[in-house]
């Protein structure tokens, strides 16, 4: 008993001492910390004054807004001020943060170069600086951080090529460069980390061939972004390994040959996106395959023969875009029979036949419709009105004819109605104004007749209006402005409208562009023209107009074409007002 009482003080003196030389080092390496946070804190402006208010030092480090640490050390861990508007460049003393293993600067306005002392990090695992103005080479010390995950350094403006040393990241799982000014191949570097599941390298200069053992070389590939760079060559026929493959888009490239049939082996895939390259023979019918394929977009290249019959299996299929290529053939038999799909991209093609009259029931979702620019002929089916989900449709420059269905007046969602160019015929329906929604109606260069008053000019959310090169007829409205008061563009011209020109047309405030040529108003020119003020284009030219130009017209600055000509119009041309043209 006496010699554990002995014994006590001494283990209890051993204890404390211990306790104490702890306490120092963490509170040494909290200090360490804190210099190397009050060191970035100067370096920065913070216009809300966040950290100016918060980061003291009378408060720990762990308490300052952004800022967290390890339970068990107390060292900071993660530092987070993403979203705070400051601006500044980052100090060296970064790089004192020794436990630091998560980084986030993003959506800020740093600039300058990140310093080399930040490959100290060595626990790093997260690195988020995307949407800053950072700048120089791209960093070749991010290769000495093993540990990362997770790199995000989009939208900076980061030069030159990605240095090898970014293939020692054995841990890399996402790698996010995308519109910057890289250049040069990525093969040496990026195509080097098996690791890797998601890669975003668009928006930049990179340039070369994807290598033949790509899909060898990244087995864990789940996302592949190359789209708007200078990649070349032909995309591997060994494409088809990348068996995790859920989203590859290599578009707006310079990628030539056929699209090879593996691709169909990709059966996880979810969006592909091939458009806008040098692309050649036909769709291979492999692409059938992909059963989980939500977006295909092939648009824009040099693909032809006919819309292979397979594509139907796409039933998860929700995009299909295929514009300004050389398809040809009808679509009845593959792309309209998609329940699935929302919206389908086909203009500019060769493409032909009618629109059968169940389309609206087999494509239920159907949001846009883009046929223009094609071979279809026949009628528009009057069931169109049963596309109730329709908000942009597209039918024109093609061979449609008879007349606009009634039916049309239905589609109560529709934004955009696009059918001029074709051999319509007869009167606008009135059931037409029931599209509370529309923002545009073209339909020029056909054979409409008759008047638009009870139609066009009952729909209060137009601003484009296309109805020129018909034989339309009858007075404007003198309430026209007040049904029309988002009005910007009136395209009336090679009509047969008549009458006086409303002396209210100047409350059509908005109105940009207006062209009444050749048609048979007459009277005189309204003074009111001159509170458009925002007009740009004003074609009034071939009509019975007379007496004087109006001077108000000098009021119209941004005016930048004028016709007037063959008019009955007299006086003298003021020099007042053109000199304000």
């Amino acid at each position: 008993m006496d010699t554990r009482n002995f014994h006590f003080p001494s283990f209890a003196f051993m204890f404390i001492h211990c306790f104490m030389i702890s306490y120092a080092i963490i509170v040494r390496n909290l200090t360490t910390d804190q210099r190397a946070l009050l060191e970035f804190k100067n370096q920065i402006f913070d216009p809300r004054n966040i950290l100016a208010d918060n980061w003291t030092t009378n408060t720990s480090a762990c308490n300052w807004i952004g800022v967290s640490c390890a339970a068990k050390h107390r060292r900071v861990r993660a530092l987070n001020l993403s979203n705070m508007g400051l601006t500044g460049t980052i100090p060296s003393h970064l790089g004192n943060l020794s436990f630091l293993d998560s980084l986030d600067l993003k959506n800020n306005s740093f600039h300058g170069h990140l310093p080399t002392e930040m490959g100290q990090l060595s626990r790093l695992k997260f690195i988020k600086l995307s949407v800053n103005f950072f700048s120089g080479e791209f960093p070749s010390w991010l290769g000495m951080l093993n540990k990362v995950l997770y790199l995000n350094l989009r939208n900076n403006n980061f030069t030159g090529e990605i240095p090898w040393e970014i293939r020692n990241l054995k841990s890399l799982e996402t790698f996010s460069a995308s519109n910057m000014r890289l250049v040069g191949s990525i093969s040496a570097s990026i195509f080097n980390i098996p690791s890797l599941k998601y890669i975003y390298l668009n928006g930049n200069n990179l340039s070369s061939n994807l290598p033949g053992d790509m899909c060898r070389r990244l087995p864990k590939l789940e996302l592949l972004y190359l789209h708007r760079n200078e990649f070349s060559g032909q995309i591997p026929s060994s494409i088809g390994e990348c068996s995790n493959l859920q989203n590859l888009s290599l578009a707006l490239n310079r990628f030539s040959g056929i699209i090879p049939r593996s691709i169909g082996n990709l059966t996880k895939l979810k969006e592909l996106y091939l458009g806008v390259n040098s692309l050649e023979g036909e769709i291979p019918l492999q692409i059938g395959n992909l059963r989980e394929l939500q977006v295909l977009a092939l648009d824009e290249n040099k693909l032809e023969g006919e819309i292979p019959w397979e594509i139907r299996n796409l039933k998860s299929l929700e995009t299909f875009s295929a514009s300004n290529m050389r398809l040809v053939g009808s679509i009845s038999a593959s792309i309209l029979n998609i329940s699935s799909l929302k919206y389908i991209y086909l203009n500019g093609n060769n493409l032909s036949s009618n629109l059968p009259g169940d389309i609206c029931r087999r494509l239920p979702k159907l949001e846009l419709l883009f046929l223009h620019k094609n071979e279809f002929s026949g009628q528009i089916p009057s069931s169109i009105g049963e596309c109730s989900n329709l908000q942009n449709l597209s039918l024109s420059f093609n061979r449609f004819n008879g007349i606009i269905p009634r039916s049309i007046g239905n589609l109560t969602k529709l934004k955009e109605l696009y059918l001029g160019v074709n051999t319509l015929e007869g009167e606008i329906p009135w059931e037409i104004r029931n599209l509370k929604s529309l923002e545009t109606f073209s339909a020029p260069n056909m054979r409409l007749v008759g008047s638009i008053s009870a139609s066009i000019f009952n729909i209060s959310s137009l601003k484009y209006i296309y109805v020129g090169g018909n034989n339309l007829s009858s007075n404007l409205p003198g309430d026209m402005c007040r049904r029309l008061p988002k009005l910007e563009q009136l395209y009336l011209f090679s009509n047969e409208f008549s009458g006086q020109i409303p002396s209210s047309i100047g409350e059509c405030s908005n109105l940009q562009n207006l062209s009444l040529g050749e048609n048979k108003f007459n009277g005189i020119i309204p003074k009111s023209i001159g509170n458009l003020t925002r007009l740009k284009v004003l074609y009034l030219n071939g009509n019975n107009l007379e007496g004087e130009i109006p001077l108000q017209i000098g009021n119209l600055r941004e005016l930048q074409v004028l016709y007037l000509d063959e008019n009955k119009l007299e006086g003298k041309v003021f020099f007042f007002f053109l000199f304000h043209l």
